[in-house]
């Protein structure tokens, strides 16, 4: 089953109009707090924006790429605690392939938005609108924005014979796993 879920998860941008129910979201946020992180700290945290007009305002942290915020039903901002941990990066960006596997398994679309190391149109750091926007302390990262909602269009699956099975190595670098 797993392995068809990650088949069926695509990077979806557009999302019809329709409202997530409190359920859906509740699971997603459950699934967002199961992450794991390194020695158990778990210096995530999560903020969940519908208001139409935030979104809108998320559209707009960084030069490219996150137009397509305005359109979801919900963003899911991961952010960790850099006082918490050394590890916040990586343990932001599991949560978020958390997010993006439950999304997927309950049938909603959604996209990663990369915030962190990105630049606001204005020139400042895309961190510093969302902070701003959101009230974050400054010792949080935005590591993310994620779109989701309900998919208005329609991705295959990557197709098997298509993966890069030559970025697989046995045992060192060079040695090829399959030829």
């Amino acid at each position: 089953m797993f392995m068809k879920l990650l088949e069926k998860r695509r990077s979806i941008r557009q999302f019809t109009s329709q409202a997530i129910e409190p359920e859906k979201i509740e699971t997603l946020v459950e699934a967002a707090l199961r992450s794991p992180s390194g020695r158990g700290i778990n210096p995530w945290e999560f903020i969940l924006v519908e208001d139409r007009e935030t979104l809108a305002c998320l559209s707009k942290a960084k030069q490219h790429g996150a137009a397509f915020l305005k359109g979801a039903a919900l963003g899911m901002v991961v952010c960790a605690n850099g006082e918490k941990s050394d590890t916040i990066i990586e343990d932001a960006s599991i949560a978020a392939t958390i997010i993006h596997l439950a999304a997927a398994d309950l049938g909603l679309g959604s996209c990663w938005v990369q915030m962190r190391n990105r630049a606001h149109p204005d020139g400042r750091p895309a961190q510093e609108h969302i902070a701003s926007l959101l009230g974050l302390p400054s010792h949080y990262m935005v590591q993310c924005v994620i779109a989701i909602g309900y998919p208005a269009e329609t991705k295959a699956a990557h197709a098997k014979e298509r993966l890069d099975f030559d970025k697989v190595h046995r045992g060192r670098f060079g040695k090829k796993m399959y030829s």
